[in-house]
């Protein structure tokens, strides 16, 4: 006679479910806690537990607005994402739309009091970069970590660059990190 556990199901059943289950959760944890990870030690900087990354874009130059993403433990956190219209610059100048987005939203979290990124990506390689960190550290007082993603040929994003050290980063094509 087989003995039946919970809900019918034989010892043996429930024990292969259950390691199914950590294999899943396993896999989970790689794909978020261990993309932020894989990042953060890329870049040579703590842990964190929030990154926030921007992308501007345009219609031919014109109705310029930026996007913010976030991710938490390396989860989409859709609640969080924002679009901005940027409004100091009628034609497409990186420089200027970066520097908008970045005042208006750190300023915006530095007077609610609420938490700030562990982590900052901008989606436009080397002059997003030096703009947002000039806003952050000049005019705000912040350092928060800054690193711009660096398209290829065919503009599809290749490697970060730290905004620290200036130096390319190149992340493994098939790592949780880089997706």
């Amino acid at each position: 006679m087989v003995k039946k556990g919970i809900n019918g199901s034989s010892p043996k059943n429930a024990k292969i479910a259950l390691e199914e289950k950590f294999r899943l959760l396993t896999l989970n944890e790689q794909k978020t806690v261990g993309a932020m990870k894989q990042i953060t030690d890329a870049l040579d900087i703590p842990m964190g537990h929030r990154i926030e990354a921007f992308d501007h874009s345009h219609t031919q130059g014109t109705d310029i607005v930026s996007a913010m993403v976030v991710f938490e433990d390396g989860k989409p956190n859709k609640k969080l994402y924002r679009k901005f219209k940027i409004k100091s610059v009628a034609h497409s100048d990186e420089w200027a739309e970066t520097q908008e987005v970045i005042r208006r939203r750190y300023s915006r979290l530095l007077k609610e009091g609420k938490p700030l990124p562990d982590l900052i990506l901008m989606d436009g390689g080397e002059i997003q970069l030096h703009a947002a960190k000039e806003v952050l550290e000049d005019e705000l007082g912040l350092s928060i970590p800054v690193a711009a993603m660096v398209k290829n040929i065919k503009h599809r994003t290749a490697d970060l660059i730290n905004g620290k050290t200036k130096a390319i980063v190149t992340l493994d094509k098939q790592s949780e990190g880089f997706f």
